[in-house]
């Protein structure tokens, strides 16, 4: 049995060169990235979407509302309606639907940690709120 010692000076030299270009191409795309200015928006365009946004998310919040009107103990409904109240920043909002799906699952730890989550931070706002209000004054 004979063994190779040496490898084929030709593969070195092109896994070299691939190498090579790989780490240049690379390179040259991290440089672009971090030198490019960043795309400007106009004040008009980001309204509009952000207008649009919250049209949709009222809309869904209006449709989750309908389905527990008939169905008070629907836990997709509860739960869409609580994603959707935190999207809008409406933390207050989701505090009552939550609560009313741990009633229905008490076991569940990730909704009782979100549920003492969301009271902190409402409660933190509340707080903002009220120095705010000081500090016009």
């Amino acid at each position: 049995m004979t063994q190779k010692t040496g490898k084929n000076p030709i593969k070195r030299m092109l896994m070299l060169a691939f190498g090579c270009a790989f780490l240049a191409s690379t390179s040259l795309s991290l440089f672009r990235m971090f030198t490019a200015p960043p795309p400007e928006e106009t004040a008009g365009e980001t309204s509009t979407e952000t207008l649009a946004i919250e049209e949709q998310l009222k809309a869904t919040e209006a449709g989750y509302e309908k389905v527990l009107a008939r169905e008070p103990e629907n836990r997709f409904a509860l739960q869409g309606l609580v994603e959707i109240r935190l999207q809008m920043n409406d933390l207050k909002g989701a505090i009552a639907p939550l609560e009313k799906l741990i009633e229905l699952d008490p076991n569940n730890e990730n909704l009782l940690g979100l549920l003492l989550v969301i009271k902190e931070k409402a409660e933190q706002e509340q707080i903002e709120n009220r120095v705010e209000q000081k500090n016009e004054n």
